[in-house]
């Protein structure tokens, strides 16, 4: 993983930690549906999609919401954004 992937991934963790405090990461699997590993409501899932849009200046289309199922999902997607 390159420093800027790995910035990425602590960055996310961070913002997934703020609307789910009792998460710890070595728990989950980064490529399983996130959701359901965290154990997210759709407004916690709401507030997460809307504190990465705000955080990375990018914007999430609801649209694409269906895309963002795995944490490795929501990486490549960021990733993505900014390439």
């Amino acid at each position: 993983m390159n420093a800027d992937r790995q910035t990425l991934e602590t960055t996310v963790l961070t913002l997934l930690q703020s609307i789910a405090p009792e998460l710890e990461p070595d728990a989950f699997v980064f490529g399983k549906p996130l959701r359901s590993q965290v154990d997210l409501d759709s407004m916690d899932w709401l507030n997460f999609l809307i504190s990465l849009s705000e955080y990375f200046g990018v914007k999430i289309p609801e649209a694409d919401y269906a895309r963002l199922v795995s944490f490795n999902d929501v990486l490549d997607y960021l990733t993505g954004k900014a390439g």
